[in-house]
Formats: structure tokens, C-alpha cells, sequence
């Protein structure tokens, strides 16, 4: 049997058609690929779906964690310029009393 190289845009297409309802056997036969073949793409982009949810979810969890610290920061932030506004009075009057 020869060997024939499909890109990732052709095997993706054979895939869809085959999820359209085409069978199986009529798509191996038109393309002239084995069902392990067209098994073996199949598997390989249910891994790579799986691997692109796992890397968003990861991403999600991350940005979730920024976000959080983000806000403490804020807030931290937010306390801080407060006290400095109050030391920056406090220092004016005493200096206007001496």
C-alpha cells in the first residue's frame, strides 16, 4: 500500500465528514487510508481537545489567582495611601503648632 501524507487541514476534514455520517469504511476507501488509520487521527484529536480543556482550565485557575491577588493588593494599597493622606495631616498640624 502506498504512502500518502495528508496535512492536518485534510485529515480534520475526513474526521468532519465522518462525524456528518459518512461511514467509515466508504471515507477509508475514497481517501485510501486504513480504519486504523483513520482510528489513529481520530484518537490523536480527541488528545489534543483534551489537552487544549486541560491548558484553558489551567489558564482559568491561574487568572483566577491574579485576579485575587490583584484585589488584596488593592486594597492594600488603598489602606496604605489612607494612612500616609493621615500621617501627611497629623505631621501639617504639628508643624503649625510649633
Amino acid at each position: 500500500m502506498r504512502k500518502i501524507k495528508f496535512t492536518p487541514t485534510q485529515r480534520l476534514e475526513i474526521l468532519a465528514q465522518a462525524d456528518a455520517g459518512t461511514p467509515v469504511a466508504d471515507l477509508c476507501r475514497q481517501h485510501q487510508i486504513s480504519a486504523a488509520t483513520f482510528y489513529k487521527w481520530k484518537k490523536e484529536q480527541a488528545d489534543e481537545a483534551d489537552e487544549s480543556k486541560r491548558r484553558i482550565k489551567e489558564l482559568e485557575t491561574e487568572n483566577a489567582r491574579l485576579k485575587k491577588m490583584y484585589a488584596e493588593l488593592s486594597i492594600d494599597h488603598g489602606i496604605l495611601s489612607d494612612g500616609y493622606a493621615m500621617l501627611k495631616k497629623w505631621q501639617a498640624q504639628d508643624a503649625s503648632r510649633t
